[in-house]
C-alpha cells in the first residue's frame, strides 16, 4: 500500500487538488513537478524540466502530455488545462486514486474501464517515463497523446511566434522536435507501434492559476505538433520516453521496470525526509551541489549549502564523503564571496558552524582542521578593516554592515526596491558568528598551529574586544533580551530569531543568565508547530499570513513567517540545554510536519509556513534547509533518546 494516497473525492475538488504538488528530480538536475491531477498551475511546472549547460538556467521542454482513450468511436479527455476562468479538457473527473510509491500513480475508471498512469523521472539522465498501463477494459481501446512543448526558461513564459521551429524529424519509435537554436532535442519515443499525426497548433491562452493569484504573467501559448495514436489491448503496458537523448524504444519497458524495482520504499515519515535529501542533491556533469530548493530555487547557493549541507548529508545518512566533495566544490566555486565580497555578509561565517558540526559529528577535528583550517583563518582575515566594502570592523571589534538600499543579512526581501528589513548596523546574529569563527580558529590554531603564530597574533585581541563589547551592544537590560541590531539610533528592540545565534553557538558570548533570558522570550513568542517566526506577533509589523500580492507576500516573508530552517539551531540548542527531557518537545516539533506531507509540495518540505494557526506551507515545495533541519532534528531525537537508555 502507498505511503501517501488522495481519493476520489479530494482529486475532483479542483480547489484542493490543484494546491497539492508533486515534485520528481534527479541527479542530472531536471525535475518533473505538476499537480497531482496534472493541471499545471507555475510556469515551473512541466512534465520534463532539464538544465541547459550553454544557455545557463533550466528550461520546461515537454510542458503537458495529454491522454484521451477511445472505444466504440467515443473519446475521453484525460488531460486538464486552465484557460482563464475554463478548464477544458475535464479530465480530473475520472481520476479516482492518486499514489506516491513512491513515484506518482494516477488510477482513471472510465465506466468499466481502469487505466492507469505513472511518472518517473530517470534517474541518471534528462528523460521522463510516463507508464500507463490498461488495467481493466471490455475490449482494446485507441491511445491517443497529445504533447505541449514549451521550450522556454523555467522563470519564463513563452507566446505564438514566427521564430518557433514546428518541422519534426522522426526517431525510431517517435519524433523530435527542436523548437529554438541552442536547446536540446526533445525526443518523444514509444515503447509500441504507433503512428505519428503531424497537425501543428498553437494553444493559446493557457493560464496558470497559482501565477494569476500570485499577481505575476500568468498566462502563455503552448505548440502541440499532432499526437500519437496507438492500440492498446486490456493487461497491455505502453511507456512513453520523454528524453533529450535518442534511446531505444524496445528498451523502454525494461528500463521502466527497473528504475521502478531500485526507488528505494518509503515506510515512515524518515524515509521521506532521507528521499528529500537524496532529490535536492544535484550530480550535473560529476559535480556535486545542493538544489537550494524545487522548482524555482537555484543550485550551488553560498548560505543554502552551507545551512543544508550537514543535514542532507551528516543528518540523512552519515556520507562523509558526499558532505566534503560538495563542500570542496563550494569552496573552489565561491572563494569571491567566502574571502572577498558578498551581500550574504554572515553568511562565510556560518562555515565554521558547519565545519564544527562536521567535527562534532565524525570526531576528526584534527584531520577537518588541517584540510579547511585553511579557509576559515582567509575567511576570517577577510573582515579585517579595508577588506570588504559591504562590511567594517570597529575599533570595538564588531563588525558594521551597511550599504544603501541593500539587505545585508539573510532577510533580504525587497518592496519597490527597498529592503523590508535592511538592518543596517551591527545584526546581532552575524557578530555572534564572527566570535564563534574568531574563537574556534584561535583554538584550532592554538592546538594545530604553529608556535607563533601570526594569524593568532592579529586576531586575538580582536576576539576579547568582541567578548567585551557584545553584551554591551546588544543587551537591554529593561527588555530582558538582545537587539535586533544597532545602528546609529541606538537598538531595534525588534524580537526576532536572530539573537538565537548568539545562544546556539560553541562560542557564545553571553553569559548564562542572559542565555536563559533569550530562550525565554523565543519561547514565549516565535516558537510555533511549523518552525520558529521570523518577527514577534506583538509587533506591529508582524504578518502572520503568506497570501496576497508579491509585494504582501514579501512584506510578510521575514515579518512573522515561520522558518522550518530555524529549528535546526534551536533544537540542537535545547538538547544541549535541557538533555534528554526535551525529546518530547522536539517530536511534538517535527511530527507537525508529517501532517502536511499531503499538502503544497506532496511528500516535500516547504520552505516557510504562515506565522499564525494553522501554519499553512508557502513558497518553494521542496527546501534544502527545512530538511535539513528536520533530519538534524530526528538524528539529535535518536542521539539523545539513547543517551537516556
Amino acid at each position: 500500500m502507498a505511503f501517501l494516497t488522495f481519493n476520489k473525492s479530494e482529486l475532483v475538488n479542483l480547489s484542493y487538488s490543484l494546491k497539492r504538488e508533486i515534485i520528481s528530480a534527479n541527479k542530472t538536475g531536471a525535475y518533473c513537478n505538476t499537480s497531482i491531477v496534472t493541471c499545471n498551475t507555475r510556469r515551473y511546472h512541466g512534465l520534463l524540466a532539464v538544465p541547459v549547460d550553454r544557455l545557463k538556467g533550466k528550461y520546461v521542454l515537454l510542458s503537458a502530455l495529454d491522454e484521451s482513450l477511445v472505444l466504440n468511436g467515443k473519446q475521453f479527455n484525460l488531460g486538464i488545462h486552465c484557460y482563464g476562468d475554463v478548464y477544458e479538457p475535464r479530465g480530473h473527473k475520472y481520476i479516482v486514486d492518486f499514489d506516491l510509491d513512491p513515484s506518482p500513480v494516477i488510477t482513471y475508471k472510465i465506466g468499466d474501464i481502469v487505466f492507469k498512469k505513472s511518472i518517473i523521472l530517470a534517474p541518471d539522465n534528462d528523460q521522463v517515463l510516463i507508464k500507463y498501463e490498461l488495467a481493466e477494459s471490455p475490449e482494446k481501446v485507441s491511445l491517443m497523446l497529445k504533447p505541449f512543448l514549451a521550450f522556454r526558461n523555467i522563470h519564463s513564459l513563452t507566446s505564438q511566434n514566427s521564430e518557433a521551429r514546428t518541422e519534426y524529424r522522426e526517431v525510431e519509435g517517435g519524433v523530435s522536435f527542436r523548437m529554438y537554436e541552442n536547446f536540446p532535442d526533445l525526443n518523444m519515443q514509444l515503447s509500441c507501434k504507433s503512428m505519428f499525426r503531424y497537425m501543428p497548433y498553437w494553444y493559446n491562452g493557457i493560464t496558470y492559476s497559482d501565477e494569476y493569484r500570485r499577481g505575476f504573467n500568468c498566462t502563455e501559448d503552448l505548440f502541440v505538433p499532432g499526437m500519437f495514436v496507438m492500440n492498446m489491448k486490456p493487461g497491455e503496458t505502453i511507456v512513453f520516453s520523454g528524453s533529450v537523448n535518442e534511446v531505444n524504444p524496445k528498451q523502454l519497458k525494461r528500463k521502466c521496470t527497473e528504475i521502478e524495482r531500485k526507488l528505494t520504499e518509503i515506510s515512515d515519515y524518515h524515509d521521506i525526509l532521507v528521499h528529500n535529501a537524496d532529490i535536492l542533491i544535484c550530480n550535473r556533469n560529476g559535480h556535486k551541489q545542493i538544489n537550494a530548493g524545487f522548482s524555482w530555487l537555484e543550485t550551488g547557493l553560498l548560505r543554502e549549502t552551507i545551512v543544508a549541507l550537514p543535514g542532507l548529508t551528516l543528518y540523512a545518512d552519515g556520507n562523509t564523503k558526499e558532505f566534503e566533495e560538495i563542500l570542496d566544490n563550494l569552496i573552489s566555486a565561491e572563494q569571491d564571496r567566502l574571502t572577498k565580497k558578498t551581500t550574504q555578509i554572515e553568511a562565510p561565517l556560518r562555515l565554521t558552524d558547519t565545519i564544527q558540526q562536521y567535527i562534532e559529528f565524525t570526531g576528526e577535528e584534527k584531520r577537518i582542521w588541517e584540510k579547511y583550517g585553511k579557509v576559515l583563518k582567509a575567511i576570517v582575515d577577510s573582515y579585517a578593516p579595508g577588506r570588504r566594502a559591504e562590511v567594517t570592523m570597529h575599533p570595538n571589534g564588531l563588525l558594521w554592515a551597511q550599504m544603501d538600499r541593500v539587505a545585508l543579512s539573510w532577510m533580504n526581501a525587497y518592496v519597490d526596491g527597498y529592503p523590508v528589513t535592511e538592518r543596517a548596523g551591527y545584526q546581532v546574529e552575524t557578530n555572534a558568528l564572527w566570535y564563534n569563527a574568531l574563537c574556534f580558529a584561535l583554538d584550532m590554531e592554538a592546538k594545530y598551529g604553529a608556535r607563533k603564530s601570526a594569524f593568532a597574533a592579529r586576531w586575538s585581541h580582536v576576539r576579547d574586544l568582541v567578548l567585551e563589547n557584545f553584551q554591551k551592544t546588544f543587551w537591554d537590560k529593561q527588555a530582558g533580551y538582545l537587539a535586533d541590531y544597532v545602528d546609529n539610533n541606538g537598538r531595534n528592540l525588534d524580537v526576532r530569531p536572530n539573537q538565537l545565534f548568539a545562544v546556539y553557538l560553541p562560542y557564545s558570548p553571553i553569559d548564562d543568565l542572559k542565555k536563559m533570558a533569550v530562550m525565554q522570550v523565543i519561547n514565549n513568542e516565535l516558537v510555533t508547530a511549523r518552525g520558529i517566526r521570523t518577527l514577534s506577533p506583538r509587533n506591529a509589523k508582524y504578518r502572520g499570513v503568506y497570501e496576497g500580492s508579491q509585494r504582501e507576500r514579501d512584506l510578510a516573508y521575514h515579518q512573522g513567517c515561520a522558518f522550518p530552517s530555524l529549528l535546526s539551531p534551536y533544537i540542537d540548542l535545547c538538547f544541549r540545554m535541557i538533555g534528554p527531557s526535551f525529546y518530547k518537545k522536539a517530536k511534538y516539533l517535527v511530527e507537525g510536519f508529517f501532517k502536511d506531507i499531503n499538502k503544497h509540495g506532496v511528500g516535500a518540505f516547504s520552505e516557510l509556513y504562515d506565522g499564525d494557526p494553522p501554519h499553512e506551507p508557502h513558497g518553494a515545495i521542496s527546501c534544502a534547509c527545512s530538511t535539513a533541519a528536520l533530519l538534524r532534528a530526528y538524528y539529535l531525537m535518536k542521539k539523545y533518546k539513547e543517551e537516556k537508555k
